[in-house]
């Protein structure tokens, strides 16, 4: 399925220009939602109508992959592995970022995490100076990784974000069992399979190896309560 760009007349006057790309990444609940609000908080856009908005953000959970009736059965229970990079629409989401570099807007899919479906509403994003995407595995395909100007590894506790998850996921309709279940099965292997090896290594140009020789060049780190925020200029 393709996520095709706005005609040009709904995104404006607005001039077409090569947007700065950061990607934010971390585990599950670590607060990179949080990171990008603050972001574009401090650059001052959080209270600026969204068509005019020269930051804009963009989920990877809006990517998910439309699930058949016996993948959705199996989300129901709990015992569909949604941290898996084959759980995303990774081609929609390279063209989507393909569209935004080039200054166009784009329409975003919804969707719905109570149903485990992707709604018919999409959401526009409008040509922007900033475009944050976020999302636990948005470093994963190297292809989308090299797209980044600037790169985010939000590093919270464990615990603290296992904490965060159950209460999100309550308020979801989900039960105790089925969380804790669900974690322990897909949530923290995935995370240690595919997401925490992002944070140690050089992520420009090339995957993770395992070799200690793949480090950042150049990091920073800002701390902020329950965790912290590893910075990779991709220079």
């Amino acid at each position: 399925m393709e996520a095709p760009a706005v005609a040009a007349e709904e995104a404006g006057e607005r001039p077409h220009h090569r947007p700065f790309l950061i990607g934010v990444s971390g585990g599950t609940a670590s607060g990179k939602s949080t990171v990008c609000a603050k972001i574009m908080e401090l650059l001052g856009q959080n209270k600026v109508d969204h068509h005019q908005r020269k930051v804009a953000i963009i989920s990877q959970d809006c990517f998910y992959r439309v699930l058949t009736a016996e993948q959705k059965a199996k989300a129901l229970k709990g015992q569909y592995n949604f941290d898996h990079p084959e759980a995303f629409d990774n081609e929609l989401m390279y063209k989507t970022l393909k569209d935004i570099v080039e200054g166009r807007a784009v329409q975003v899919p919804t969707y719905d995490f109570v149903t485990h479906s992707r709604l018919a509403e999409r959401m526009t994003v409008y040509p922007a100076d900033v475009v944050l995407l976020e999302g636990i595995l948005v470093f994963y395909l190297q292809k989308v990784r090299d797209m980044f100007h600037m790169k985010l590894f939000v590093d919270t506790d464990s615990d603290v974000r296992l904490s965060r998850r159950v209460l999100r996921d309550m308020s979801r309709g989900r039960d105790l069992e089925q969380i804790l279940s669900q974690y322990t099965t897909f949530v923290k292997p995935a995370f240690e399979e595919f997401c925490l090896p992002q944070k140690d290594v050089e992520l420009k140009g090339f995957c993770f190896s395992g070799s200690p020789a793949f480090r950042p060049r150049s990091t920073w780190t800002s701390s902020f309560p329950g965790g912290s925020t590893t910075w990779w200029p991709s220079t």
